[in-house]
């Protein structure tokens, strides 16, 4: 199978990438790396099944129309975007541009080759929400002037784009509301809290909680989410569905801090600051459709995860400093 894949050299992107080359599949990603990083491709470079085009899917169609024409995509994932608040907060325009003026030139994609399409969408749709745990059905409670609302409303209307393309057009389409994930290949300035966290604790210093710490999130480990999104890319049943993807185990802010310091084998310590503007009290999806329709449920706990994305931290923490010393001798 051909499959194309938007914002390939993110964090999600590269791992799904490896997926479908692990799993015998022609890949070509398209990524503009605003947010992407090379690196996270250094495997899936070394294959011939594996082309990266960069570009901007909204500004530089044309090009990578002439290279879809000759690999003919059968599925697409759109994951270009975005994600983290640090990052959409430095780069809001086009955050906003990628999901509307993005979703809109992927989706024609989709429907000139015959494309199953899938759409990266995420839990801030859900908003502050006011349903716990949150469903599919949950239309959500989103400030739609807030400094978060260029990636939430950005999100949602690439929802409603995909659902009306979906009905207009009669194409083969599906959402993914993707909930906090985590894993190798973050990076450790990304902003979100696992990796602020992991970060923190490796250099030793306090660890940033937000608010009283009381406020939760449930985190699902990178392997587990791809195996969702190639099992709901896969299966005939979801086609105009959207669907919850992440891991239903809920956990404060404030145990996953020592959490993260048990694991890291370094003692507790924390510092408060004032909890950012429209940061929702909680996340926590039900995640009974995604089983329902495809039999996914993540199997990976949240201390055996954490222990991973550590291990491969403090891998990269060497590598970066073994790097750092050659080139001073040189």
């Amino acid at each position: 199978m051909n499959v194309l894949i938007t914002g390939a050299a993110g964090f999600l992107g590269s791992h799904l990438t490896d997926r479908y080359l692990h799993d015998g599949h022609m890949v070509v990603g398209i990524d503009n790396l605003l947010t992407g990083n090379l690196a996270n491709l250094s495997e899936a470079t070394e294959t011939d099944a594996f082309r990266l085009v960069e570009a901007d899917i909204c500004e530089d169609w044309i090009g990578i129309d002439h290279t879809l024409r000759d690999f003919r995509p059968e599925l697409i994932l759109h994951f270009a975007s975005p994600a983290s608040p640090r990052d959409y907060a430095r780069f809001p325009l086009e955050t906003m541009s990628v999901n509307s003026r993005g979703t809109e030139r992927c989706l024609d994609a989709a429907l000139q080759f015959g494309s199953r399409f899938v759409f990266a969408s995420t839990s801030e749709a859900y908003g502050d929400p006011m349903e716990r745990p949150q469903r599919e059905t949950y239309w959500g409670n989103v400030n739609p002037v807030g400094l978060r609302s260029c990636y939430d409303e950005a999100k949602r209307f690439g929802e409603a784009l995909v659902s009306t393309y979906a009905r207009v057009n009669d194409l083969d389409a599906r959402i993914v509301r993707i909930f906090n994930t985590y894993g190798p290949r973050m990076r450790a300035d990304d902003g979100r809290v696992i990796p602020n966290f992991v970060a923190q604790a490796l250099a030793k210093q306090p660890l940033t909680v937000y608010g009283d710490g009381d406020q939760t999130r449930s985190f699902c480990y990178v392997d587990d989410l791809v195996e969702g999104v190639v099992r709901c890319a896969a299966t005939d049943g979801v086609r105009g569905r959207v669907v919850n993807l992440g891991n239903p185990a809920e956990c404060s802010i404030g145990a996953l801090a020592r959490l993260v310091c048990e694991v890291a084998g370094v003692p507790f310590a924390a510092k408060s600051l004032p909890i950012p503007p429209d940061d929702p009290r909680s996340r926590c999806p039900d995640v009974s459709l995604a089983h329902e329709l495809f039999g996914w449920a993540p199997s990976i706990d949240l201390k055996e995860g954490l222990r991973r994305t550590i291990d491969y931290a403090t891998r990269s923490a060497a590598m970066r400093s073994t790097a750092a010393r050659a080139d001073a001798t040189t």
